[in-house]
């Protein structure tokens, strides 16, 4: 089931055919994915032996890469060599982004098929405040203000992958903590692109456990 809520009739826990997954997965989930980002961009940026660089360059002289279809989408990694910390950290927030819009892209389309079709781009920020986030983090987002002019910032006051981190002064935690805001970026800005609203999203944190999201929409499509 993809819900947090009490499950109803005909689902229960002594159903033997139903299929339920532990909301506490996700938050082991949320823990390992920047780990996991910075150990594949580490390892794909080793030295290739020379058969697989001949065997690669051959590959892109005979192919052309297709151009990026989202203009608001980060750009791709650097190619596999050894990287130096900015481009290691750019190759780290282009797959934890990427792979966040692919989730907020496919819960978008599942939570929201059934509801009227939301014109106004505020309602699908609120949207994301309210169903989204709660799906995702099991709680609302705690502030939403905005411009009217296309610039939105959601304030989660207990961000909850950063309600277990360590916030020890001089321990460099805010700097820790970053990268981790660069999945739910993504989860945003996917779900936004769902539902016709193309947008770029950024986040900071100033305080642990407190994030904040800044979403500058483009336009809407369809």
């Amino acid at each position: 089931m993809s819900t947090f809520d009490t499950p109803l009739p005909p689902f229960s826990s002594s159903d033997p055919h139903a299929t339920f997954l532990s909301s506490t997965c996700l938050d082991l989930l949320l823990i390992e994915l920047v780990p996991l980002a910075h150990r594949l961009a580490h390892d794909l940026s080793l030295p290739l032996s020379t058969t697989t660089t001949t065997t690669t360059t051959t590959s892109s002289n005979t192919s052309t890469s297709p151009p990026n279809p989202n203009p608001t989408s980060p750009p791709p990694p650097p190619s596999s060599t050894n990287l130096d910390d900015d481009e290691l950290r750019e190759s780290v927030f282009y797959r934890l982004e990427l792979l966040g819009y692919r989730v907020g892209h496919g819960l978008a389309e599942r939570f929201s098929r059934d509801r009227a079709r939301m014109n106004d781009t505020l309602d699908v920020i609120k949207f994301c405040c309210k169903d989204l986030w709660t799906i995702v983090f099991r709680k609302q987002i705690d502030n939403l203000k905005t411009n009217h002019r296309g610039v939105y910032v959601l304030t989660d006051n207990t961000f909850r992958p950063f309600s277990r981190m360590s916030t020890e002064a001089g321990g460099g935690a805010l700097v820790r903590a970053q990268p981790y805001l660069w999945f739910p970026c993504g989860v945003i800005r996917g779900a936004l692109a769902n539902m016709g609203v193309q947008a770029s999203v950024q986040a900071e944190t100033t305080e642990l456990p407190g994030a904040i999201f800044k979403i500058e929409t483009i336009g809407r499509v369809g």
